[in-house]
């Protein structure tokens, strides 16, 4: 059987590089092609290279639409309006779409889901199977424990250079543990508190955002009641633990059908 050709977006940078590492690592998988955005510096240079392996023959190259019709899937944690542009590329092209990318709008969840009808669109706030273990237990603690009885907070702290916060793997677990009371998280979330702010509204899911130095991610989940705090965590303590993730992901959606799917239908565990 051969290798699932896949091709890494926005190639140059931290998770661009971690992807390539990845691709390298994982058994069935293989690198295609590197994108980076037109004026890149990078552009021309080995990905092999850039990515700090040995040579592997493919230069960085700004023009996705021949690397996306020769490709199986590609690998995206770029900005929202680039993932939206690639999606329809990859709906074009009939390959797997995975996205990491967060701080995605409505508008553009949306287009995620149309893209879907003919892509497999396979999009997640963190691809790492610790943390998605973690989402199922939240769900299961959050529908075990009455919103009346137990509050629920979620920490989360990463590096100075993240720019979008929550975090999306904050926000995967918010939605779990909406989802686990049965709420809309939108409808129920406390992003920022400041000044006088009153009693804490029975249900609702609070968020608390640290960031600093060069952590990679660090996510709490608090159920706080009267007389105990109940905490489920998880540190990730190498970038390549989310790479190797998408890459697995990528694999999996390479033989299913076109639709929309996250990382806990490629762990089978969504029931």
């Amino acid at each position: 059987m051969s290798d699932v050709k896949l091709v890494v977006v926005g190639a140059a940078g931290r998770m661009g590089q971690s992807l390539i590492r990845a691709i390298s690592e994982v058994d069935g998988a293989a690198l295609s092609a590197a994108v980076e955005r037109p004026g890149s510096q990078h552009l021309g240079e080995d990905s092999g290279v850039v990515a700090g392996l040995a040579a592997n023959g493919i230069a960085i190259t700004d023009d996705p639409l021949p690397a996306f019709a020769a490709a199986d899937g590609v690998l995206d944690f770029t900005m929202p309006a680039a993932s939206v542009e690639f999606a329809a590329l990859a709906a074009q092209a009939r390959i797997v779409h995975v996205i990491g990318t967060t701080g995605c709008s409505e508008d553009d969840e949306a287009k995620f889901d149309a893209a879907g009808r003919h892509a497999r669109i396979i999009k997640s706030g963190n691809y790492s199977l610790g943390v998605n273990l973690l989402a199922v237990l939240v769900k299961q603690a959050a529908q075990a424990l009455a919103a009346s009885d137990y509050d629920i907070e979620v920490l989360e702290m990463h590096h100075r250079h993240k720019v979008d916060a929550p975090s999306g793997t904050a926000l995967l677990l918010g939605e779990a543990a909406a989802e686990g009371r049965g709420i809309k998280l939108g409808e129920k979330s406390v992003m920022v508190r400041e000044g006088q702010t009153g009693a804490r509204e029975d249900g609702t899911i609070g968020f608390a955002t640290l960031r600093g130095g060069s952590v990679v991610g660090e996510h709490s989940v608090l159920l706080a009641g009267e007389g105990e705090t109940i905490t489920l965590s998880h540190s990730a303590l190498d970038r390549q633990v989310f790479s190797r993730g998408a890459v697995k992901a990528a694999l999996w959606g390479h033989s299913q059908k076109p639709g929309r799917y996250d990382m806990i239908d490629v762990l089978g565990l969504s029931n």
